[in-house]
């Protein structure tokens, strides 16, 4: 989920979901205080929910639009039970209308963890946001997985796929032969295999800071709750251990440089294995965990990037691919299972 500037959200009479929204809000019990003529942008999405904040009775509340037939409510309010459960600060459902796509949720404010990393803070604040953050990891695979997808081998491979389709051909303009193929997906069973072997919890799977609310700032109301605030998690799926510290880590929108990885990563072992949960006694065997998994995740992110940008006319992923890149070489060029990515790599310029 990214946030845009608020603004007003203009006549619906030419957004008929907005229409529906803004009546389906006017319909709503009147103890809710809600001013439907209050409804303005608080988001979009690389999906297509949209989100929209709207005035109650001196607080504002957060309405999910997720169009039926392309978006399915279900996933969001099964994954949220399962993270409130567990002590996760997630918004809460306060109303909803499953058969036209509608949610209006608690508000968890107004900054994400990206919208203030970009304004600038101090090192000191953003390792506490980080230490935060990583708190609330350990929280969530502590959660219960009952009813989740697993993140198989077909879903794996599937995620792969998508570099040599969208990336290498379709964005690089050099579609593989079958030799180059054959390299590739040798390296693909190599990464499918060790992630596969990892212990299996709760994967938000976007959990990074465009995703994650600051709610302690100065005057936030008590309502936000704690630091962080945890959104987007409507694909969360039971899988590999170290799939959402990568995310943190590697962060498409936010360049974190490999000492920083490292202290965060240690810092997240330690709490790991404080809190019981399944990592390697040998934090050099988790740190690698990490990196192939990491891998994985940053090259179908190299794929989903340049989809959103060719199929869907969402050029601004484009901005983020030099430092996925990077994260990608960060990885490939350290261990000798991937040279024959490397030199691929080295030809899709």
């Amino acid at each position: 989920m990214n946030p845009v500037t608020p603004a007003p959200a203009g006549p619906a009479g030419n957004d008929p979901r907005l229409a529906l929204l803004t009546a389906w809000l006017r319909a709503l019990p009147a103890g809710l205080g809600l001013d439907p003529g209050t409804v303005r942008p608080a988001s979009s999405d690389a999906s297509f929910r949209r989100y929209f904040r709207v005035d109650a009775a001196g607080r504002t509340l957060v309405a999910m639009d997720a169009p039926p037939g392309r978006e399915d409510c279900r996933p969001f309010l099964h994954v949220a039970g399962l993270l409130r459960a567990g002590g996760l600060n997630v918004p809460e459902v306060l109303a909803q209308d499953l058969e036209q796509g509608f949610l209006l949720l608690s508000d968890l404010g107004h900054t994400t963890y990206l919208a203030h990393l970009q304004a600038g803070s101090t090192p000191a604040r953003i390792h506490q946001l980080y230490l935060d953050a990583l708190a609330a990891l350990t929280a969530i695979q502590r959660c219960a997985t009952d009813g989740l997808p697993r993140y198989d081998h077909a879903r794996l491979e599937t995620e792969l796929g998508l570099f040599p389709e969208w990336y290498a051909a379709r964005h690089c303009g050099m579609p593989l032969g079958e030799a180059d193929l054959a390299e590739l997906h040798g390296v693909f069973r190599i990464l499918i295999d060790a992630n596969l072997a990892q212990p299996t919890v709760l994967v938000h799977r976007d959990f990074h800071s465009p995703n994650l609310m600051i709610t302690d700032l100065p005057g936030a109301p008590a309502a936000y709750g704690p630091n962080p605030g945890v959104l987007d998690f409507q694909d969360a799926v039971a899988g590999p251990i170290t799939y959402d510290l990568a995310s943190l880590l590697t962060d498409a929108r936010t360049t974190w440089d490999e000492p920083q990885q490292l202290d965060w990563g240690i810092r997240y072992w330690e709490m790991a294995r404080k809190a019981g949960l399944p990592v390697p006694a040998d934090f050099a065997d988790f740190h690698r965990a990490y990196e192939w998994m990491g891998l994985q995740r940053n090259l179908r992110i190299l794929g989903v990037f340049a989809r959103l940008s060719h199929r869907d006319g969402k050029h601004g992923y484009l901005d983020h691919m030099p430092r996925v890149n990077g994260y990608v070489r960060q990885v490939a060029e350290r261990y000798l299972a991937f040279k024959p990515l490397v030199r691929l790599l080295d030809r899709l310029k």
